[in-house]
C-alpha cells in the first residue's frame, strides 16, 4: 500500500513538473533566438544580457557565445581571461565550439590561458569528434589547427594528448 502511494506521488510530481520543463526549454530557445537576432542587428547590450543570464545558469552555448564576445570585445570590454573561463566551462560540458575555442587559445592564443600544446591538442581533437555536418567550416579549420599542433609536438606529447582526450568525460552543469 505504501509502495503504491509513493509511486502515485512520483507520477503526480512528474506530471506537474513536466509543463515547467517545457516552459524552460521554450524560454531557452526563444531567448537564444532573441539574443542571436540582437547580435545580428548589432544590439550587443541585449545579446550580452541574455547570454549572461543563460551562461550563469550553465548553458554551454550561451557561455561560448558570450566567451566569443569577450574574445573580440564586442558589446563588452575585451577580456581574454574571461573568454577562456567561459570557453572552458562550456568545453567541459562537451560543447564542440567551446572545445575548439579553448584549444585554439591554448595553442595559438595571446597568453591567456598559458600556452599548452598538449591541452590544446586534446580540446581540438575532442571538438573534431563532436562537430556535426552543419559545422563543416569550423571542422575543416580545427583539422588544420590540429595538424599545425601535431607538427610542432613530440610523439610523447601527442600520445599524452590522445590519452587525455580518451579519458575525458563531460561535466554536467550544476545549474
Amino acid at each position: 500500500m505504501m509502495f503504491m502511494k509513493i509511486i502515485l506521488m512520483a507520477l503526480l510530481s512528474f506530471f506537474l513538473a513536466a509543463p515547467i520543463f517545457s516552459v524552460v526549454a521554450q524560454s531557452l530557445e526563444a531567448d537564444m533566438k532573441r539574443a542571436a537576432g540582437a547580435y545580428e542587428r548589432k544590439d550587443m547590450s541585449t545579446a550580452v544580457r541574455i547570454w549572461k543570464a543563460w551562461a550563469a545558469k550553465g548553458n554551454a552555448e550561451a557561455q561560448t557565445l558570450l566567451g566569443a564576445m569577450y574574445w573580440s570585445g564586442e558589446g563588452v570590454s575585451r577580456d581574454h581571461k574571461e573568454a577562456a573561463r567561459l570557453y572552458l566551462l562550456a568545453a567541459q560540458q562537451g560543447y564542440a565550439r567551446a572545445q575548439n575555442d579553448i584549444g585554439f587559445m591554448l595553442g595559438f592564443g595571446e597568453g591567456i590561458p598559458p600556452h599548452d600544446d598538449v591541452e590544446a591538442y586534446k580540446w581540438i581533437k575532442l571538438a573534431i569528434d563532436r562537430y556535426t555536418a552543419k559545422n563543416q567550416e569550423r571542422l575543416d579549420q580545427a583539422r588544420k589547427d590540429l595538424e599545425t599542433l601535431r607538427s610542432r609536438m613530440t610523439a610523447a606529447q601527442i600520445a599524452e594528448a590522445d590519452k587525455r582526450a580518451k579519458a575525458w568525460k563531460p561535466v554536467v552543469s550544476k545549474r
